[in-house]
């Protein structure tokens, strides 16, 4: 059950954030000497003026395919990997959150990077006449020919590296606010609570790896023009940050939280509900119940995601 309601959060999550990531990989990326954009707003109004509001959907096949069974592989191995730790508790919300944030890394790592070289595409063209990929697919599978197994895990390590304490941090914020805020089913406002919780623990989870994730774009996006820039991930630290200073490592983040938000609000609001659907109230709610204030009992909850 819980994967497949991480499938449907994942799927709704796409539909709500896709545009602000196409935004945060154009400004991670940009060209330091010539940049294209001032800052987060004038990259959406350019990108909507010159390629069309389609412009910021550029890549969003890779997404959808990978991040519906991504969701449903993190929530699904986070909930059993709770089950199999039997104390549910704040160090183990981490542990579950980390383990299932390295084991989708194997799905996240080629499907970021199709979706980034997509995003890079046509950059500031209203009607790209020069189409490298023709979809997502197209481009993995040209990139497998070109630099095979290697060429569509470029970026592994510094995506493990930014997963799996990200989606630490990920349950281990929505399972504190969510105890906190004390969602009960008869409570009125428990879908608000749940939004805010969801959109918190997003926020929290890029916070805490965002630099990493600046890397990743860059590793991933480089070689697109026919040229390699880096020579690996200490190179593209040393290289950014002698360029740039130390703000080349929060390049793009206005964009990404102003996504996280919405994104993860939407996610979990969304696998939340699902469980209580199809679980009852009572037992779809288990994460929601505010932290109890007296002696903690011998049996503890087990998390339901």
């Amino acid at each position: 059950m819980d994967y497949v309601a991480g499938c449907l959060g994942g799927a709704v999550g796409v539909l709500v954030g896709h545009p602000f990531d196409t935004v945060k990989v154009r400004l991670q990326v940009q060209n330091v000497d010539k940049p294209l954009y001032r800052g987060t707003f004038h990259c959406f109004q350019s990108i909507v003026r010159q390629e069309s509001i389609l412009g910021l959907y550029k890549g969003i096949g890779s997404p959808m395919m990978g991040l519906t069974f991504i969701n449903a592989i993190v929530f699904g191995v986070q909930g059993n990997v709770m089950r199999q730790l039997g104390r549910d508790s704040p160090l183990n919300q981490f542990l579950a959150g980390s383990a299932a944030g390295t084991i989708q890394c194997v799905i996240c790592c080629p499907m970021e990077l199709a979706k980034t070289r997509m995003q890079m595409q046509g950059t500031g063209e209203y009607k790209s006449t020069r189409k490298h990929y023709k979809n997502s697919l197209d481009c993995l599978v040209r990139i497998y020919r070109k630099e095979g197994v290697r060429g569509i895990n470029r970026g592994m390590l510094t995506t493990l590296a930014r997963e799996a304490p990200a989606f630490g941090f990920y349950f281990l914020t929505y399972d504190c606010l969510t105890r906190s805020l004390g969602c009960e089913p008869d409570d009125p406002y428990m879908i608000p609570k749940l939004l805010l919780a969801g959109g918190m623990s997003g926020i929290a989870s890029w916070l805490s790896t965002y630099p990493v994730d600046v890397i990743k774009s860059r590793l991933q996006a480089d070689g697109v023009g026919g040229v390699l820039q880096y020579n690996g991930i200490l190179d593209c630290v040393q290289q950014s940050y002698r360029k740039e200073g130390w703000l080349v490592f929060t390049r793009g983040l206005t964009s990404t939280l102003l996504r996280a938000f919405p994104v993860n609000a939407a996610t979990f609001a969304t696998v939340t509900l699902f469980l209580m659907y199809m679980r009852g109230e009572g037992e779809g709610v288990k994460d929601c119940e505010p932290a109890p204030v007296t002696q903690p009992q011998p049996q503890q909850q087990q998390s339901s995601l």
